[in-house]
């Protein structure tokens, strides 16, 4: 079993407040390319974190702590990203088509080139996010 995979299960268990369950704690982590297809992220502290390339198509990161983290041309397609702190988050060239980033914290976050096709941004934060050359805004 990978640290990952056991990190993931650990955090399920602290998710439903189960004995020996432990708060995913992934700051800075290096998880480049990672296949974190549909994980429950939820909560979990991704400060940092190198995820790019990484497939978190589904994911649920819902609350997740993202600030700093890289993202580029990570796959975010259908990810729950709602009340996500990403600030300052590097989102380059990312899928976040279908995305749910209701509430989510994109202040000073850089979008350029990302796809928000039939991503929900509402009250999303977007205070000095680059959005150069994102696809599916409406205009």
């Amino acid at each position: 079993m990978t640290v990952l995979t056991e990190t993931l299960r650990l955090h399920a268990l602290w998710l439903e407040g189960a004995e020996g369950g432990k708060h995913a704690r992934l700051t800075d982590a290096n998880l480049t390319g990672a296949n974190l297809t549909g994980a429950n992220l939820t909560h979990a502290n991704l400060t940092g974190a190198n995820l790019t390339h990484a497939n978190l198509e589904g994911a649920d990161l819902t609350h997740a702590r993202l600030r700093g983290a890289g993202l580029t041309d990570a796959n975010l397609g259908g990810a729950n990203l709602t009340r996500a702190n990403l600030r300052y988050a590097n989102l380059g060239g990312a899928n976040l088509t279908r995305a749910d980033l209701t509430d989510a914290n994109l202040t000073d976050a850089n979008l350029t080139n990302a796809n928000l096709t039939d991503a929900n941004l509402t009250n999303a934060n977007l205070t000095g996010a680059d959005l150069t050359g994102a696809l599916g805004l409406a205009s």
